[in-house]
């Protein structure tokens, strides 16, 4: 097994780089303030090292693995009654057989980072907390404040309270990728931010302003949503926002009163 083991190559295509260092693994973990009575997702197991951790101090585990050579390899590496490994593309994993209040823990592959928050988002079951190492600047984007907010701050916060946790050195990881890691912790909003919103309206408004980030709101709004200047301008003066300022600088309320002032 341990040959097996040491054969195994992590594969760049899944973006794998594999995390052991036993003291990074312990502040996941307690990121994750895990109880005898959770249910944790863990995405990506790779060979195990942070699943041993977290079979001992949650009430079940749920592995998902996209490679199946870790699939196989898993039961052997953990034999825990607590463990259950499935072999899914965890963006078709089905969300809503999990039980309520499920907490996620993962070292995710960088490439999914985008996918994964939004997933998580805006699922109809959706994790109480998450605690996910990712690529640093990715994280900082996460809970970037006005001035350097972007569509992905804006989405994640929407849902979230988020922070940062641990930065993880490139060099821990096998093999050691370009850039360092975070751990973002995103804990669920216990009441919606904006209850009386149309989601799909209110984020549509909100991919406008930042479809030209570098454009003016007047700008970047009239042509991502087909609307006269006028009635931006109009509507940004209802919601007593300059035009002129940029996506990147309103707050989450801002936004709301700015789609408020559109829908109204």
């Amino acid at each position: 097994m341990s040959d097996r083991i040491s054969s195994l190559v992590p594969n760049k295509s899944l973006g794998q780089h594999w995390l052991e260092d036993a003291s990074t693994l312990e502040a996941i973990c307690q990121a994750a303030e895990l109880t005898p009575d959770d249910t944790v997702l863990e995405i990506g197991p790779g060979l195990g090292a942070l699943t041993k951790h977290l079979v001992i101090a949650a009430s079940k585990v749920v592995a998902v693995e996209i490679d199946p050579r870790l699939t196989q390899l898993l039961p052997n590496r953990i034999t825990a009654a607590n463990l259950k490994i499935v072999e899914a593309d965890i963006l078709e994993f089905d969300l809503t057989q999990l039980p309520s209040g499920y907490k996620v823990v993962a070292n995710l592959p960088y490439y999914l980072s985008n996918q994964l928050l939004r997933r998580l988002s805006e699922t109809t079951n959706p994790p109480r907390l998450a605690a996910i190492l990712l690529q640093k600047e990715v994280a900082e984007r996460v809970v970037a404040q006005p001035g350097r907010m972007s569509l992905l701050s804006v989405t994640t916060q929407f849902f979230w309270q988020a922070e940062l946790g641990i930065t993880v050195p490139a060099v821990l990881f096998t093999p050691p990728p370009k850039v360092d890691a975070t751990l973002l912790i995103l804990r669920r909003r216990k009441h919606v931010l904006f209850p009386d919103v149309d989601k799909s309206t209110f984020f549509r408004l909100v991919r406008a302003g930042f479809n030209q980030r570098r454009k003016t709101l007047i700008n970047s709004i009239s042509a991502g949503l087909h609307y006269p200047k006028s009635d931006i301008e109009k509507a940004c003066q209802s919601a007593g926002i300059d035009p002129m300022r940029r996506a990147q600088t309103l707050t989450l309320v801002e936004w709301h009163k700015l789609y408020k002032s559109l829908t109204g």
